[in-house]
């Protein structure tokens, strides 16, 4: 076995020798290649994917706002109208909790509608005087 292998040495020094000893080559400006890297593991991988994600996720916003600019106004309008109606719900059924304070409001819108009643829909007059302010109420919002 050791002859077998002092043999293998030998022709490989041999051609090693043989190889460098070649007339005309170079052996200091050969090309070389590039040390070797480890492969990326699946880790680095989806790290590297997030990161630059998260890089471009200021443009990607800035477009997807530059263009649905109207509709998501009006989509924050309506959650804005949603959850203020539903405040407004609570504080008037918190409110109405309140053991003398349901009755007198009670009262008082009785009161008011009798009022709005006696004052303005009784007379022909009065009713006209009430369209009549309806309408300048509606040119004074509209513009007209």
């Amino acid at each position: 076995m050791e002859t077998e292998q002092q043999q293998r040495e030998s022709i490989n020094a041999s051609l090693s020798q043989s190889t460098l000893a070649l007339e005309g080559v170079d052996t200091v400006n050969l090309p070389k290649l590039p040390p070797a890297s480890e492969p990326e593991s699946q880790l680095q991988q989806i790290s590297r994917q997030v990161s630059q994600f998260l890089e471009k996720l200021p443009e990607y916003l800035g477009s997807f706002f530059q263009d649905y600019k109207q509709p998501l106004i009006t989509v924050a309008l309506i959650l804005a109208a949603i959850v203020t109606a539903k405040l407004v719900l609570a504080v008037l059924n918190a409110i109405n909790d309140i053991p003398l304070l349901s009755p007198t409001f009670e009262l008082v819108g009785i009161s008011y509608a009798t009022w709005f009643v006696s004052r303005y829909l009784l007379k022909a007059s009065t009713r006209q005087e009430l369209a009549d302010e309806i309408q300048s109420l509606k040119n004074q919002f509209l513009g007209e």
